[in-house]
């Protein structure tokens, strides 16, 4: 081992102590070591026929020398024993610069250096160890996707990631020593591990809570963490839509093609029968109803395929302004107000995202309409009619893009079945038109929210996309 650097009684490390008893012990045998030494040279000088002077001169010597002999031992047995003791007062908290002297090996002391320097390069190595990994560990949870809460014994939050603080809106110098109960999530440790909790953070979303405990600092935590499956759950649902579509419009249309068929054939055919001509207008009127309701049925089935057939977004480089532009200009029946946000480019499927802000739109002039002509609200009660309007707006947060559609109808009387396909409660409608258009937000990894307005009477809806976008320079 490569000399070390030297720890010495330095004024950060050592501290002015009173004599210990194992110094006063060294010093006590140090002088009844030399005391019968003295005495017989002093013995002996004295009988000397020397003059007094040079006998006092010589054991003055004597003294002088014995004194200094006995401070070097002290000092030679004292010192590396007290930089002992501060290097092992420094590695107690957590200090590992410093180092043992006269680390050399064959030397009693020396290897008790040697053991001492390195236990100090092992606990420096653990020590460098364990703050990399709690840094990988910080590090990682705040990439981490989900939130993640630790909660102490009192139920008050001492750790959360970013995900967390997205998830609660707040930063976490306000969330930190906060209780379960202020942060809205007593749910998560009521109820059983590895199971679906409804908790409201500004969505209906559905979560998947797990929760663990760990310790820190011998004190036992709570950890919690909560994953969004409302989309998945929305996906599988999809799917099972889908393939009831697929079944149930390949067993119709099976169907309906031969009846359309013969009534035409059998409507054909009625003109050169020789009944009269009272039921042949009964036969003709009959075939047509049954023929005209097969077209429909049809057109109907083709409507919802869609929900089944959705592609994929193609995605390319597209303004929200031209966008809005384009489809507030095309809905004419009311007033549609546009709010103009930043001037955002962001990659997404502009055909796609027409779409379903065409749909939205239809369904806000529509609901407004309903007002007009004197339509109930959400609660049942009838509405004057007014000059309501329609308004689109939108605004960036950090990397998402969120558009909303605000309206000033009758408002949702079922919130919860907004997007239930097939549900509506419009006399004409399909009950596809929000379920498609959220499905196209999902699919560029946004999402849609639909609920009453809390400053008035109508709805408002949100649309979240990524943005990864470039604002303009005006």
């Amino acid at each position: 081992m490569g000399s070390s650097p030297s720890v010495t009684g330095s004024a950060t490390r050592n501290k002015r102590r009173s004599r210990a008893p194992f110094e006063r012990r060294v010093t006590r045998f140090s002088v009844l070591l030399v005391i019968p030494g003295l005495l017989v040279s002093g013995i002996l000088i004295w009988l000397q026929p020397w003059s007094l002077q040079s006998k006092l001169i010589l054991i003055g010597a004597e003294l002088l020398a014995c004194l200094l002999i006995g401070a070097a031992l002290h000092d030679h047995i004292i010192r590396p024993l007290q930089t002992l003791a501060n290097v092992v007062g420094a590695l107690r908290d957590e200090d590992y610069s410093f180092r043992a002297r006269l680390a050399i090996p064959n030397d009693a002391l020396g290897e008790l250096s040697l053991e001492v320097n390195a236990l100090a390069d092992l606990l420096a190595k653990h020590r460098t160890g364990a703050i990399e990994a709690a840094a990988l560990l910080q590090r990682v949870v705040e990439e981490v996707d989900i939130p993640i809460f630790a909660l102490d014994p009192a139920n008050r939050l001492r750790l959360v990631n970013s995900a967390g603080e997205k998830l609660l809106s707040q930063p976490q110098s306000q969330l930190m020593g906060r209780t379960a109960v202020d942060l809205n999530l007593e749910k998560c440790l009521s109820c059983e591990n590895e199971s679906l909790v409804d908790l409201h953070f500004g969505t209906d979303a559905r979560w998947f809570v797990r929760r663990s405990t760990f310790r820190q600092q011998g004190i036992p935590h709570t950890l919690i963490i909560l994953s969004d499956v409302s989309r998945a759950l929305r996906e599988e649902e999809r799917r099972a839509w889908q393939r009831l579509i697929r079944v149930l419009g390949h067993e119709l249309n099976n169907s309906l093609a031969p009846i359309k068929s013969i009534a035409g054939s059998l409507n054909a055919r009625l003109s050169g029968s020789g009944i009269r001509e009272d039921e042949q207008q009964d036969f003709e009127r009959g075939l047509s109803i049954i023929e005209s309701r097969a077209a429909s049925l049809n057109r109907f089935l083709q409507g919802y395929r869609q929900l089944a057939q959705m592609p994929p977004p193609v995605l390319r480089t597209c303004s929200i302004t031209a966008i809005a532009k384009r489809v507030t200009a095309l809905e004419t029946r009311v007033p549609i107000s546009l709010i103009p946000g930043p001037d955002v480019d962001f990659h997404a499927d502009p055909d796609q995202l027409e779409q379903m802000l065409i749909n939205l739109l239809k369904n806000a002039a529509e609901a407004v309409l309903q007002v007009e002509s004197g339509g109930s609200n959400s609660n049942g009660c009838k509405q004057p009619a007014s000059t309501e309007q329609v308004q689109l707006s939108w605004k960036t947060n950090g990397d998402e893009l969120i558009l909303f559609i605000e309206d000033n109808g009758p408002g949702l009387m079922n919130p919860s079945n907004a997007f239930v396909p097939f549900y509506t409660t419009k006399p004409s409608g399909s009950g596809i038109g929000l379920v498609l258009a959220r499905q196209i937000a999902e699919a560029h990894g946004g999402s849609l929210e639909l609920d009453n307005r809390t400053d008035g009477r109508g709805c408002v809806v949100r649309i979240t996309l990524p943005a990864n976008s470039t604002v303009k320079q005006s």
